[in-house]
């Protein structure tokens, strides 16, 4: 799979919508691929004290259920923003769910760059 599907695939699962009155969710989504051609989605959840979470880590979440937690490639898209970086709490995350995600391929508005790209000073 080329990461035109995978952005569109994420795009396709955008859903922004209010959870309730303080809660949002579906406003970025995130489509990963795994080393073994899986493909998991996610979106985010925003919520009050910091309870919620990154499209990325909803799409993690996901691949880690099915029992993978290696990552080729990964998109996340906003609906307001369109493609977006995963933050640096996301990045930290991919990096500790495989030592070999630091390879993981990720796009960006104006190419594609390695998870080590992002994060290069990692904190091990």
């Amino acid at each position: 799979m080329d990461f035109n599907e995978l952005y569109n695939i994420a795009k396709d699962t955008l859903n922004p919508r209010e959870l309730s009155k303080s809660s949002y969710a579906g406003s970025v989504a995130a489509a990963l691929l795994t080393d073994k051609g899986n493909l998991y989605k996610g979106v985010c959840i925003d919520t009050p004290c910091s309870m919620g979470f990154c499209a990325e880590h909803a799409a993690i979440a996901a691949m880690i259920t099915a029992g993978e937690n290696r990552i080729a490639k990964l998109v996340a898209v906003s609906s307001s923003d369109g493609i977006v970086p995963p933050c640096g709490r996301c990045r930290e995350f991919i990096n500790q769910i495989h030592e070999e995600n630091r390879l993981c391929e990720v796009m960006l508005k104006d190419k594609v760059v390695k998870i080590d790209d992002l994060l290069p000073y990692r904190w091990k």
